[in-house]
């Protein structure tokens, strides 16, 4: 099933939804959509009701005025309240990761516990933070999408599973429903929201994280390296880690039985 709410303002907000009983939300990362969560949604959807939520700009969801992760909250919050979501678990991939850790202060009451996938606090590299992306690596990127904006994003969505065990069979289905039965951002979207992760540090926030919070990593993950993943846990008050071994960015697409079986034991 698919659903529509319309904001305030309105713009459209999509999401994709499947199952009943307590839900189960997943938010995509930078430049996808639902479409990353079609496994999931059937893998889930017999005990829980899975929500697969498209960001403004992303998938079938309209664009907004700004992208900033405050403006990503504000539109889920809109969103969990008009569908009365309560006792939900939070699943946020890579920068959807940071989307719920920016939700969670504001629907606290609402939160009963976080997956942070492939995520961190973080996206860009520092003086006093060395497991992300060097800043100059994400402005040659912004640049890239300037001048091929095709081309980059495809670059990008293999280097999600660099240096993994992955047959081309599998990689080709998951290009087929991940990416292209869901809708790319225009490039505005993309680049407005590549700024907010390379301007974003939620690291002061962690402590305030109440709930439990389960973070999970692939071991090779060549975009958001698994230091990054241990350190969000180690900050996380009733935080978890777990690695899925010999696995890149998205372990969810490139090894689902274990990265769900890690899921499944933490809902429960």
């Amino acid at each position: 099933m698919k659903g529509v709410l319309t904001l305030g303002d309105g713009r459209r907000l999509a999401w994709r939804e499947a199952g009943s009983g307590p839900p189960l939300v997943l938010i995509h990362g930078w430049s996808l959509s639902s479409s990353v969560f079609t496994e999931a949604l059937e893998a889930f959807s017999g005990s829980r009701r899975v929500l697969a939520v498209d960001l403004r700009g992303h998938g079938a969801s309209d664009p907004g005025p700004g992208y900033a992760l405050g403006d990503f909250a504000a539109d889920l919050t809109a969103w969990f309240s008009a569908l009365g979501l309560r006792d939900a678990a939070v699943l946020g991939w890579s920068l959807g990761g940071q989307v719920l850790l920016e939700l969670y202060p504001i629907l606290a009451a609402r939160i009963e516990r976080l997956i942070l996938q492939s995520s961190t606090p973080r996206f860009a590299g520092g003086n006093d933070w060395g497991h992300g992306l060097p800043a100059v690596q994400v402005r040659a990127m912004a640049r890239d999408l300037g001048r091929d904006y095709r081309r980059t994003m495809g670059d990008f969505f293999a280097l999600q599973f660099s240096g993994e065990e992955i047959s081309r069979e599998r990689y080709l289905a998951v290009v087929d429903f991940a990416v292209r039965k869901g809708n790319l951002p225009e490039p505005d979207v993309a680049l407005a929201a590549l700024e907010t992760l390379r301007l974003a540090d939620q690291r002061p926030d962690l402590s305030a994280v109440s709930a439990p919070a389960l973070v999970i990593h692939g071991e090779i993950d060549r975009i958001v390296p698994v230091a990054a993943g241990a350190a969000l846990a180690a900050a996380l008050p009733r935080g978890e880690f777990a690695v899925v071994p010999g696995a890149g960015h998205a372990p969810f697409l490139s090894r689902p039985e274990e990265t769900f079986a890690l899921w499944r034991d933490f809902l429960s």
